[in-house]
């Protein structure tokens, strides 16, 4: 799993809008509770709101599904934004250490330029480089159109061939490395947490901004004939 360049950013932005339409996005996020025996001496630790023992695999993913980056085996009582914010992955992202390009504009001739982003649900904080979907439940059609933009949803069907092919690569990586399990991995980024903390840009009018100007693109140049139905149910 490489860390992305430049030119695979621009590539995994340029299939998200092809595939759903959304400009400028990297990368889809989310977080998964992976049931697990309670580990030794680890208390309540690992217990989630579920009334099991979880640990937590945190993932970003292209348009493709395939995974971009990971973090793996957070506690399970924390939450998604928490542990996502924890992660190698997002110090490295407010520290503009990820090759991610500069700000670009929008399709259609649109002036403005906007940070590339990663999209992702209500559990996690709105930045310059995360959105998330408005929240409420009396919206505008502007807002109800923009949390229907963001491409996180999957139809039924899909899900399920996505957990077939998880099923099949777990026989596989089983099969290729025997009996043996090593749990020392490649699978998420490189590069040291900084423990004494940065600034990050999970606030403020600068994120608001940056998700107007996404929603109101949705209204106008980047509007899609179905959008207005879809929002409906």
């Amino acid at each position: 799993m490489p860390e992305p360049t430049q030119e695979h950013w621009l590539k995994i932005a340029e299939t998200f809008l092809s595939v759903t339409n959304f400009p400028n996005c990297i990368g889809a996020i989310d977080g998964k509770h992976i049931r697990i025996v309670k580990p030794a001496h680890s208390g309540s630790l690992y217990y989630n709101y579920k009334h099991f023992f979880f640990t937590v695999l945190l993932a970003i993913c292209d348009a493709n599904c395939c995974f971009i980056a990971v973090d793996i085996g957070d506690y399970g009582k924390n939450s998604d934004s928490s542990i996502f914010k924890n992660s190698i992955f997002y110090q490295r992202l407010i520290k503009k250490e990820l090759n991610i390009p500069e700000n670009s504009s929008f399709p259609e001739g649109e002036e403005s330029k906007l940070p590339f982003v990663i999209v992702g649900d209500e559990a996690f904080g709105l930045s310059q480089n995360v959105m998330r979907p408005y929240g409420g439940k009396h919206l505008s059609t502007q807002k109800k159109v923009f949390n229907y933009r963001l491409p996180l949803n999957v139809s039924e069907e899909f899900a399920e061939d996505i957990i077939k092919a998880c099923v099949i690569l777990h026989n596989f990586v089983r099969i290729r490395d025997g009996n043996t399990l090593d749990f020392e991995d490649t699978l998420s980024y490189e590069g040291l947490i900084d423990e004494h903390g940065s600034p990050d840009n999970t606030s403020g009018k600068a994120a608001t901004s940056i998700r107007e100007q996404f929603a109101d693109y949705f209204m106008g140049a980047g509007e899609v004939p179905w959008q207005y139905e879809s929002i409906k149910k």
